[in-house]
């Protein structure tokens, strides 16, 4: 048996005061007045408020309630009943109820000082603090906050309020109060308004649990796309430099994209990503895309707004170019290979034809030199032709004159032998029977 695990949780004990329209609750451990305690950690107690209109139609409500605290939601000159239970929330044990008290709300007095309508607005881990003033006159405040564990304990915690480094003696209506956020812990804050007669007034107070208060905004983006695929490029909310938004919130990102049409009847599809990188594929070519992001944290159930839309078309379709390339350079091969052995044929022939009809060789100088007729037609022989053995005739203008330059002809052919110039027999007897033949005619 052990006596920890069976022992019942007593009540607690229970002091209520009204004031200005509000009821101040303080609540005692269940041992407080033994002397050998069963539960020596006093602050593992949580409490459990129950509240309701001293009527026959009452409605009950119940609300986890620090050892000093203030109720002040409550209908003015009206009764309300209490009751108090202690609670182990690790343990799970739940105590009995402490007795009934039962006391009546006064009168709220509107004090024209104080600053009203106290509220948080928190974005991307910035803190401010924002309240309306009411007062006709000049009036400073300082934002006070309490270190929310305090109120765990039983003390009085009234003078451990502190001031918030740069919201002390101001005039304007908001505060930054960025700089004591620690995500660790949470707070407790309220804006103390004082006139020219030093005269102050305490605004209601306001809870800060950093993670819970504080607002996802929305993230940054960036489209690219290559061919059929968009490249995302995502900014955490609060941008690089905030590690808090990027680690203590687990962020996970939903992409939507859709194809951006004036009928705007396109199907909006989504992708969710954890990095801050993602592709999409599957895009249609000569297509105009839209994509916006939003940032999400399933830990906390928190969401931010959607990023602003970012648009981009997709290139053309590169495979019909491709083809035509492909079938142009095709072609160019096969004509190429059908016209090589052609031309070569060709080219073949067309020296044939040239050397048969436009020999490049020209008849010999000796034909030349006695004035013989060229060869305008050039001809190819099948059977050998018999060759006649023929004479130049020059034409004999005077007796006297072809006598002289047959003699001048003679003495020089004479010479010519004396000299040994020619040596061969056939040439000399050839040129003897030459001459006698033209002796001959001249006679």
């Amino acid at each position: 048996m052990v006596p920890y695990s069976i022992a019942q949780i007593g009540p607690p004990g229970i002091e209520l005061q009204s004031t200005n329209g509000v009821i101040k609750v303080k609540v005692s451990p269940p041992e407080a007045n033994q002397v050998q305690k069963m539960w020596i950690d006093e602050t593992s107690f949580k409490y459990n408020l129950v509240i309701w209109e001293n009527s026959s139609n009452a409605e009950f409500r119940s609300q986890s309630i620090f050892p000093n605290d203030i109720i002040d939601d409550l209908a003015p000159h009206t009764t309300y009943c209490f009751k108090v239970q202690a609670t182990l929330y690790l343990d799970s044990q739940e105590g009995l109820f402490s007795p009934i008290h039962c006391v009546k709300t006064t009168h709220k007095v509107n004090d024209p000082l104080c600053a009203t309508n106290v509220s948080i607005l928190a974005l991307n881990m910035k803190f401010h603090l924002h309240w309306n003033n009411q007062y006709k006159k000049r009036v400073s405040y300082n934002v006070q906050y309490l270190l929310g564990y305090l109120k765990a304990f039983y003390e009085d915690y009234s003078e451990k309020w502190l001031n918030v480094p740069g919201c002390e003696n101001i005039t304007d209506t908001q505060c930054n109060f960025s700089s004591i956020i620690n995500i660790d812990g949470f707070y407790y804050l309220r804006v103390q308004a004082m006139n020219e007669y030093n005269q102050s007034c305490l605004s209601s107070e306001v809870k800060v649990d950093p993670l819970r208060t504080n607002e996802i905004g929305p993230p940054g983006l960036k489209v690219d796309v290559s061919g059929v695929l968009l490249h995302i490029q995502i900014s955490p909310p609060g941008g690089p430099e905030s590690k808090v938004m990027r680690d203590c919130y687990d962020l996970s990102y939903w992409i939507l994209y859709w194809k951006h049409s004036s009928n705007n009847e396109e199907e909006v599809k989504i992708k969710m990503i954890k990095q801050t990188m993602g592709t999409v594929s599957g895009l249609t070519p000569s297509t105009l895309y839209c994509v916006k992001v939003q940032a999400f944290s399933q830990a906390y159930n928190k969401s931010s707004h959607y990023s602003k839309e970012e648009c981009i078309k997709t290139p053309g379709d590169k495979i019909l170019p491709l083809i035509i390339i492909a079938t142009f350079v095709t072609a160019l091969v096969a004509v190429l290979l059908v016209a090589t052995p052609l031309i070569f044929a060709l080219y073949q022939a067309y020296n044939k034809i040239k050397y048969v009809f436009f020999p490049s060789c020209q008849p010999p100088l000796n034909i030349e030199g006695f004035g013989g007729q060229l060869f305008s037609r050039p001809y190819l022989s099948t059977t050998e032709e018999p060759i006649e053995n023929c004479s130049i005739i020059e034409t004999i203008i005077t007796e006297e004159v072809n006598q002289i330059d047959f003699k001048d002809y003679k003495h020089s052919k004479q010479s010519s032998r004396d000299s040994g110039n020619y040596s061969n027999d056939d040439d000399t007897s050839g040129s003897k029977t030459s001459i006698e033949t033209l002796e001959k005619e001249i006679v």
